[in-house]
């Protein structure tokens, strides 16, 4: 908040300035100037600006202002800056801002604010629908005409996106069956039923935790990397340069994209519950005394092929829904930096959401149909 506290001092009047004075914190500032201190004439009036943390235009402009008012009405006005930054700013206003600029600080109400966001709600639905609906129409084109896709695209985004993230992927696996087998491990030597880790293990890992984990990390790694490759493209100009040349940037750059990672986490995932399993065996060997032959026995009798695949299965969706919001929230970006982090930010956080609804989504599917 903006602070403005007046001092008197003798004959002379002290306001001091503190927190963040910009242009949506400035309202309790007008009114505290327009009642106190506007109407005071010849006075000694000091603004110690020393305490302010930020001070932009807006702050600048009403300091300048109201000066100009001080001065008019008698009375002798001094400024207190340590602050080079603040100085700066204010010495620009004064050089370049027309002496007759206002500015507003009302602060947005409720009805507009919900108004606003519904507006915005409905914008990027729309263009979230004309996104996904121009990507399946090339998809269906490809079919039509094969040879024209970027197959070697596809490839180097099939290193970049999955084979470069395997080993953290397989080491954070390892990592949680670790953890989980060890947590488990305590609990199942308390009642004796030590050879139950191999059940617990196998069906969570195979059927949740490696799937689920691995979108995780590939959403933090590969879709804020898409996310950011076509920001700074979009930035920079290069898809209209495209489009111009007569090039479809949804068969150069987004479907190659997608079909990459759709590819590949099934892969990725199969490589996750390996990892995941050897991490729950090795503790379950230390632990619970299990030698590796009766846990891949139990593992073998106990954790039916049904489980391994329903978390195969979900792993093209959530490589679908990772890709797709990497990419349209990377066709979202302005032309300035600020865009590009903040879009980047939202696909992670975006296709982490989507990817534990999906998970939900399927659990409620494969549970009522008995899988």
């Amino acid at each position: 908040m903006a602070h403005l506290k007046v001092i008197r001092e003798d004959s002379t009047l002290r306001l001091h300035c503190s927190g963040r004075w910009d242009a949506l914190r400035l309202a309790s500032v007008i009114e505290t100037m327009q009642a106190e201190v506007l109407p005071i004439r010849n006075t000694v009036i000091t603004f110690d600006l020393d305490a302010i943390t930020h001070f932009d235009t807006a702050a600048a402009l009403l300091l300048h202002r109201d000066i100009r008012t001080l001065e008019a009405n008698g009375n002798e006005v001094t400024l207190k800056i340590e602050d080079s930054a603040v100085r700066r700013m204010f010495e620009m206003v004064g050089r370049h801002a027309h002496p007759e600029a206002t500015f507003v600080t009302k602060m947005p109400g409720m009805l507009e604010s919900v108004g606003v966001a519904t507006v915005e709600f409905i914008q990027d639905t729309k263009g979230l629908l004309a996104f996904v609906g121009e990507t399946s129409w090339t998809f269906v084109r490809l079919f039509s005409s094969p040879r024209t896709f970027r197959w070697r695209e596809m490839l180097f985004q099939m290193n970049e996106s999955a084979i470069k993230a395997l080993w953290i992927i397989a080491l954070t696996m390892f990592l949680v069956g670790v953890v989980v087998a060890y947590q488990s491990a305590v609990q199942l030597k308390t009642y004796g039923a030590n050879i139950f880790i191999v059940d617990m293990l196998g069906i969570s890992i195979l059927r949740e935790l490696a799937p689920m984990l691995t979108a995780i990390v590939v959403a933090g790694r590969s879709g804020s990397a898409f996310a950011a490759q076509i920001g700074v493209m979009k930035m920079t100009e290069e898809i209209d340069a495209m489009r111009t040349m007569g090039l479809d940037p949804f068969a150069f750059l987004v479907l190659p994209r997608i079909l990459a990672l759709m590819v590949m986490m099934p892969v990725l995932i199969f490589f996750a519950d390996v990892a995941g399993v050897v991490g729950g065996m090795v503790v379950a060997n230390i632990e619970l005394d299990i030698t590796m032959t009766l846990f891949l026995e139990r593992f073998r009798e106990a954790v039916d092929i049904k489980h391994f695949w329903v978390g195969m299965i979900k792993g093209p969706f959530f490589a679908a829904f990772i890709a797709f919001i990497g990419i349209y929230r990377g066709m979202l970006v302005k032309s300035d930096t600020e865009s590009i982090g903040l879009n980047t930010t939202k696909s992670v956080v975006e296709a982490i959401f989507a990817v534990i609804i999906l998970d939900a989504f399927f659990s409620i599917i494969f549970t009522n149909l008995g899988f």
